[in-house]
């Protein structure tokens, strides 16, 4: 039988002390050694020794001692030794015992008597307890507070006990009478807790006779009426008005903690918007006067609650959640973000978006480390308001332009993306916007950012002043013809490909070509930049970007490159009059793709050109010479459509996501409606009206009752053992974010008395078991629910194994029924997730763990598959439905999950139909985790057949 047990102590097993030794320690005089010898004592008895030979030693030796640590733990000594029987009767030797305590609550010295009395709040023996309370009444009396507040707690305990209110029948009384006249903080409290504990009418009672102090009172106090109103509340709702007003008169008192809970508990009570807007008054006061990064992590995750139920509310509230960008940490300012960005409507989108303006321009000037990934956050946030409210992209747009050529590429390209989709939903910002692309863009550094910004230049440059100056900006950024001087490629290689590499590196810096070490760059045409004098800084950095990518290998720029200028030059056709014009910038944009291939092809460059970007340049060329309409159309129009198509496909999916949300219906159309105008309203102050008539409002709409489905709860019930085993047992598996409850019914089908059974079960996996299970007496044909809870640490997959023991009255040994295992899903952990395009790849190239399962299915269509695997991972496919739609054989899609644990799931599907209609491929998963990697590839390598 497992005993109960109220203090934990950490043990070491290495070297377990000897009873005698202990004994021998305690018989000296030496008070060290007494104290050491007593802790050895404990320990050994709470790791389940039994020392039954110590007892009489510490009766002799150490009851008398008169040292305070010793006393101390004698009493913790008393605690945990048996105090009775195997028959439930107390020792006989525990009446010793009795003096000893009986003198220590009328010891002269404060302390002795306050840790006896602390002692009895765990004592269960009432024969030991009953000649010791006028002792412990005489204690309420006394002076100290300290005496006072032990000897309250330990009324309450003894109160509490089976035949307490015979021991104590006036108890609650006494108190009552305590508490009005107390003046001590925490002497009061105790009293409190023992009214709302053990007489709860009379703690209320004295809160409402009370109830104009009680904003004075102390925190711990007021922390308890909070508790006393929540459970009050839940049973009795229609009193629930006055109890709101207590707490609103409780918002001001000057602890952060009892304000918190304070907020916690109106918003949990009521739904009256004046109840709901003081929480939320009071979350932002708290996220903006507390210091504790936690802290503000919590109170964000509380207004985040408030904004899924009451966003209305919550709207009026947005700039005060916005100061939270004021704390360095990042995480609090993701939250921040994700939080405003959904309280945006027309009429505060401006102010959010100057105040979002004020933080990038911030992060130009500070210093920090992460100044770039929170000016990333901030970019992505103002993008997302302009896709939502076009008219504000135009204050914003040229802003953001200036961080085309920020160092951190993430935000860099954020930018591009974000102009590259206002200069299609917003024409009138065209002109401006190309022509600030042109000015700024030999600022940019990175390969994809050229490319993209190059791809704006190509399709938004439309007039001819707009076709001649992109010309000239990509011919100024490519440098000067050739790329590489002909005496280089046989000797130079090597430096060369040394220098070049380093120059793209410095090319950020002041002048880009000196190197490293102090040298000058060696390409004949970069030197012309490194040898002109140093003031002309401007004329040395935009000779630059374009080149030195190019430089370094980077051809698949140079094949845009090649198309941006072909388009340009298409374009020149349609709107330059002068056929010479025309046919000379032609000349000059065949002569850099034909130095391109070029330097391509030489052996200057460390890895020749790729026969990709290879083609295209030639396509490019080609085309230039030979030029027919339909070919005109595709390059002119044809890319643009598939721009427009895009955008319209996210939108759509945007828009389709949103009417999925508000289609969940609450209530059925047959429940009943309270109309409130029939209430009556005699002294019902206004927010008790409001309150009333929001709950009449829940009630109709069905947020009172959250159910979950009953056909559901029966797919969780797993029957542990069979129906012809002597004890049946069946589990309800609930499974909550970071534990697991077992719910075991256990029926004996015999017609005997089990005695002494229990459940025993043990874990595999992130799996730990909270407490262990207790001993039962089950009679003939009775069942029994045991619960067990069990903590999940991490997303794996776990399993839950265990037996029934138990004894019978004629049978000796103890009798064991083996269960079935109980596997712990991981879908019950994940659950389908959205992220960038660009933050899925980060990701993938960040993740250490992949697991590749090869496709092995029934099912003939690829599209099928890809449902089928979405449907049976619990996973979001990122990839838009317009690329997965058409039959070619080939499909590849991505999809993401995020487990509760905050873990991110990435998975990617390639399939491909053979010629005998089957499929074949890979499902390959990645994540930071192993156990996710593992877990998922297991599920999918188990649903993934199909079919029946």
């Amino acid at each position: 039988m497992e005993k109960s047990c109220s203090l934990l102590i950490h043990f070491d097993k290495g070297t377990p002390a000897l009873a005698n030794e202990i004994k021998e320690a305690l018989e000296g005089n030496d008070v060290p050694a007494k104290v050491d010898a007593m802790k050895k004592a404990i320990m050994l008895l709470l790791n389940g020794e039994t020392l039954p030979q110590l007892f009489i030693t510490i009766v002799r030796y150490v009851l008398p001692s008169e040292d305070h640590t010793i006393q101390k733990l004698l009493l913790l000594y008393l605690e945990i030794i048996d105090k009775t029987d195997s028959q439930g009767r107390v020792l006989p030797e525990m009446i010793l015992i009795c003096q000893n305590l009986r003198n220590n609550l009328q010891h002269p010295n404060e302390y002795i008597r306050g840790v006896t009395l602390r002692f009895l709040c765990r004592l269960n023996e009432v024969e030991i307890i009953e000649p010791l309370i006028p002792s412990v009444l005489s204690n309420l009396e006394h002076r100290h507070p300290f005496i006072r507040r032990n000897a309250i707690l330990a009324v309450m305990s003894i109160y509490k006990l089976p035949q307490g209110e015979q021991l104590l029948a006036d108890a609650p009384e006494m108190i009552e009478k305590i508490l009005s006249a107390e003046q001590d903080q925490s002497s009061k409290r105790n009293a409190f807790v023992m009214l709302f504990n053990c007489a709860q009418d009379r703690a209320v009672n004295y809160l409402l006779t009370h109830v104009d102090r009680a904003p004075d009172w102390g925190e711990l106090l007021q922390m308890v009426v909070l508790d006393l109103i929540r459970k009050v509340c839940r049973t009795n709702k229609a009193e629930k008005g006055k109890y709101i007003k207590i707490i609103i008169s409780l918002l001001n008192a000057p602890s952060a903690a009892v304000i918190y809970e304070c907020a916690g508990t109106l918003v949990s009570l009521s739904s009256a918007p004046t109840a709901i807007r003081a929480a939320a008054n009071t979350y932002c006061q708290l996220l903006l006067s507390q210091s504790d990064n936690n802290v503000k992590l919590i109170v964000l995750d509380r207004l985040n609650e408030l904004k899924s139920s009451h966003k209305d509310i919550m709207v009026d509230m947005i700039m005060d959640v916005l100061r939270a960008l004021s704390s360095p940490n990042l995480d609090i300012r993701r939250k921040t973000l994700d939080i405003v960005l959904d309280l945006i409507t027309p009429r505060n989108v401006n102010e959010v978006v100057l105040t979002l303006k004020k933080e990038v321009v911030k992060t130009q000037s500070g210093e920090l480390e992460k100044n770039g990934e929170y000016r990333q956050m901030l970019i992505q946030a103002i993008h997302s308001c302009a896709i939502k409210f076009p008219e504000v992209a135009s204050t914003v747009v040229h802003l953001l332009m200036d961080f085309l050529g920020d160092s951190t590429v993430a935000s860099a390209m954020d930018v591009v993306v974000f102009v590259r989709e206002i200069i299609e939903t917003n024409p009138k910002l065209r002109v401006s916007i190309v022509t600030r692309l042109l000015d700024t863009f030999y600022q940019i550094r990175a390969a994809r950012v050229c490319s993209c910004a190059l791809w704006i230049i190509g399709e938004y440059c439309l007039s001819l002043s707009e076709v001649e100056s992109g010309i000239a900006t990509i011919k100024q950024c490519l440098g000067d013809l050739p790329f590489y001087s002909a005496s280089e490629e046989g000797e130079a290689a090597d430096p060369s490909k040394k220098s070049q590499q380093v120059t793209s590196i410095t090319v950020s810096s002041r002048r880009p070509a000196i190197l490293a070490d102090g040298t000058y760059a060696t390409q004949s045409a970069a030197s012309e930049t490194a040898f002109s004098p140093p003031t002309v800084v401007q004329g040395s950095l935009t000779t630059g970007n374009l080149r030195s990518l190019l430089l370094t290998g980077d051809f698949f720029l140079g094949a845009v490159v090649a198309c941006t200028l072909t388009k340009l030059i298409l374009r020149l056709e349609e709107v330059q009059p002068s056929k010479i014009e025309v046919n000379k910038a032609s000349t000059n944009v065949l002569l850099i793709m034909v130095s391109m291939l070029q330097l391509g092809q030489s052996s200057v460059l460390p890895h020749p050109i790729d026969n990709d970007s290879y083609d295209r340049m030639v396509l490019c060329i080609r085309l230039l010479c030979n030029t027919g309409d339909e070919v005109r159309k595709i390059w002119l129009k044809s890319c643009r459509e598939s721009f427009v198509k895009m955008l319209s496909d996210k939108q759509l999916r945007e828009t389709e996501e949103i009417k999925a949300k508000a289609q969940i219906s609450h209530s059925q159309p047959d429940d009943l409606i309270d109309f409130y105008h029939l209430k009556s309203r005699r002294g019902m102050s206004q927010l008790e009206l409001e309150d009333e008539v929001q709950d009449d409002l829940k009630r109709a709409t069905g947020e009172f009752i959250k159910d979950g489905h009953d056909t559901n709860k029966l797919n969780r019930i797993l029957q542990l053992t069979g129906f012809s085993d002597p004890v049946y047992a069946e589990a309800y598996v609930t499974v909550h974010h970071y534990d697991i409850v077992l719910d075991v019914t256990i029926i004996n089908r015999t017609k005997e008395t089990l005695q002494n059974l229990c459940l025993e079960l043990a874990t595999m996996g992130d799996l730990k078991l909270v407490e262990r299970p207790q001993n039962y007496t089950l009679a003939p044909e009775s069942s029994k629910q045991i619960k067990a809870n069990i903590k999940v640490s991490s997303t794996e997959t776990g399993v839950i194994f265990g037996n029934i023991v138990y004894e019978t009255s004629n049978v000796l040994e103890r009798t064991v029924v083996v269960l079935n295992d109980i596997h712990i899903d991981i879908m019950d952990y994940i659950s389908p997730a959205v992220c960038s395009a660009a933050a899925f790849r980060t990701m993938w190239a960040e993740f250490e763990w992949e697991n590749k399962v090869a496709v092995n299915t029934v099912i003939e269509g690829e599209k099928e598959f890809l449902d089928h695997i979405i449907k049976s991972t619990n996973m979001k496919c990122l990839t838009a439905q317009s690329a997965l739609e058409g039959e070619c054989g080939f499909l590849a899609a991505n999809l993401y999950a995020k487990s509760v644990f905050g873990e991110d799931a990435l998975v990617n599907v390639s399939i491909e139909k053979q010629t005998d209609g089957k499929l074949s491929g890979y499902i390959r998963i990645r994540s930071k985790t192993q156990g996710i990697a593992l877990s998922l590839g297991d599920k999918i390598t188990l649903k993934q057949k199909g079919g029946s």
